[in-house]
């Protein structure tokens, strides 16, 4: 009988933002990563902007999140499979994160098959048309030369750089984006793709909003909330073949 059933999603949990609660929402993540039952669990997908700001020198990487590391490290030493989807919050991870045996998904969405079930997973970010200018500044900070330009700055500057940006943010001014289902880029984008292939669930975050639609195709479009006043994750269990939704973590 399998014993490993369950797989977990969340996203944008924004560690090292200082807007409300910081030391609490950690507190939270770690305790919701303590409470994943490892001998039951097959993987864990964490779906982008789990950092709030992420940039790390060959030699240097941001100090902190010693339980955050210390919960998935035994979560990867007990069996689980542990995905990180680089999000446009923590976009600069190189090798640290697959040091610790973390998984690093680096193309701009991943499909894979859980059970009978094919999910598309991603941040979620610049997928569908339009958002030109987002998207050009993507390219700049995907590319090769802006990430040796970076590495360049000494890191007490890039830290400033990451943190002032971070409190601009959308965020951090308590913004709460409303998705707007079929109007959406990533709705189209989405049902396009499940044209092309048969897709029983597309999982996101970035968008900050909780959605779960139904597509034409018949496909699950499923977007994870923010941390910052919740816990949101989702939970897919192959012996059911449901998904869940699981808001809270009590404290």
């Amino acid at each position: 009988m399998e014993k490993r059933t369950l797989s977990y999603f969340a996203s944008d949990v924004h560690l090292g933002l200082n807007v409300k609660d910081a030391q609490a929402r950690e507190s939270r993540f770690v305790k919701f990563l303590k409470d994943i039952p490892a001998e039951e669990t097959e993987a864990l997908y964490l779906l982008g902007d789990i950092w709030d700001f992420w940039y790390e020198y060959r030699d240097v990487v941001p100090k902190g999140y010693v339980e955050v590391f210390s919960a998935i490290s035994d979560l990867i030493n007990a069996g689980v499979k542990v995905y990180f989807f680089p999000g446009n919050h923590d976009i600069w991870c190189y090798h640290y994160f697959e040091s610790l045996g973390m998984i690093v998904v680096r193309d701009r969405y991943m499909v894979t098959t859980i059970g009978e079930r094919t999910f598309c997973l991603a941040h979620g970010d610049g997928l569908g048309r339009g958002m030109l200018g987002y998207k050009f500044l993507r390219a700049v900070f995907h590319g090769r030369f802006f990430q040796v330009l970076m590495g360049l700055v000494h890191p007490r500057i890039t830290f400033a750089i990451g943190h002032n940006w971070s409190r601009r943010s959308r965020l951090a001014k308590n913004y709460r984006y409303e998705f707007r289902g079929k109007d959406e880029p990533l709705y189209g984008w989405a049902q396009d793709f499940s044209r092309q292939a048969q897709i029983d669930y597309f999982i996101f975050g970035h968008y900050h909003c909780h959605a779960d639609e139904t597509l034409p195709s018949g496909a699950r479009l499923m977007i994870l909330n923010d941390w910052i006043d919740e816990s949101p994750y989702f939970l897919f269990d192959r012996k059911s073949g449901m998904v869940g939704s699981f808001p809270k973590i009590e404290k």
